[in-house]
């Protein structure tokens, strides 16, 4: 059938092309199928499974795409580009590995995340800090940004 998605065998491929990211972390493979048609394929490194403990004892897998999700829906606007909030992603997940731990508290992750965006982004940092530390109070917001200029090199 004309124009019809036909399945393809990624081992009956050949490799025309291979790149690494700019993240370092993802291979992009340019591939071509016996019948001659081109497709690309995307390699990650596969981690050990993570467990987070939950701020109520809960445990569950690190789930990337959780972590993402949660950093696009608090921040993404602030940012130009989605390769931004992903950058910042990319370097919370490698620094969860480094850490060498097979289990994380969630409240880390949440540290490293703001971690990230104090580095890229004031208003975002501001942000997603008034939902991680829960704040009530306009004195809460004051005081993160004190805290951030103390911390801001002049």
């Amino acid at each position: 059938m004309p124009g019809s998605m036909r399945s393809i065998k990624i081992g009956d491929s050949r490799v025309l092309e291979s790149r690494e990211s700019a993240d370092g972390i993802t291979i992009r493979r340019r591939r071509e199928a016996p019948d001659g048609r081109r497709f690309t394929t995307y390699e990650r490194i596969e981690y050990p499974n993570l467990a987070v403990i939950k701020k109520d004892g809960v445990r569950e897998l690190f789930d990337r795409e959780k972590l993402a999700n949660s950093t696009h829906k608090s921040v993404g606007k602030f940012f130009a580009s989605e390769l931004e909030v992903e950058e910042i992603i990319n370097n919370v997940e490698s620094a969860l590995y480094e850490l060498g731990e097979n289990e994380i508290q969630s409240r880390k992750i949440g540290e490293l995340v703001l971690d990230e965006l104090a580095k890229k982004n004031e208003v975002a940092y501001v942000r997603f800090a008034s939902v991680f530390y829960k704040f009530e109070t306009l004195n809460d917001f004051v005081n993160i940004l004190e805290q951030r200029q103390r911390k801001a090199p002049n």
